[in-house]
Parts: structure tokens; sequence; C-alpha cells
């Protein structure tokens, strides 16, 4: 898939490097299959899809699934990116 939206996805990741340091922000992600609709939207304004990480382990699952448990302990960093980005 080609990137239409590079300046935003750059300062996405500008933003975040800056937040939470270059070695914990995943510039290239594998793609997922999802419910999310980002696609479409994107078709239609500038913009980026960016994940706040969850953590990983053995009671690790994605999001939309019935045993996803939020880390609460990434509601500062989120609380900190969105009015960066803003």
């Amino acid at each position: 898939m080609i990137n239409k939206n590079v300046a935003e996805t750059e300062f996405a990741l500008q933003i975040a490097r800056e937040l939470v340091g270059a070695e914990h922000v995943i510039a290239q992600a594998d793609q997922l299959m999802s419910s999310e609709d980002i696609a479409y939207m994107l078709e239609q304004r500038p913009g980026c899809f960016l994940r706040l990480g969850n953590g990983v382990g053995e009671d690790y699952c994605m999001i939309h699934n019935p045993a996803y448990d939020f880390n609460d302990k990434n509601l500062p960093i989120g609380a900190a990116d969105w009015p960066r980005l803003v």
C-alpha cells in the first residue's frame, strides 16, 4: 500500500519519538486485518493511523477481542501525545 500521507505520518512519528524516545517507536508495523475503517477516512482527508502499544506477553491480545484489557499505564502517554499532535 502506498502512503499518500507522508507529511502527516512523519509529524506523528516525530511527536512520538520526542514523547517516548525513538527506541520505543515502531515506524512501520505489520499490517493487520481489523475492524478499523481509518483507510476509508484517509482516502478523503490527510492523516495518520497510529497505535498506542498495550504491551506484549502471555495475556496480550488485540483490541476488539473479548479478552482485551487496556493497560492503564498508557493513559499518561496517550494524554500527552494528542495535544502535541493538535
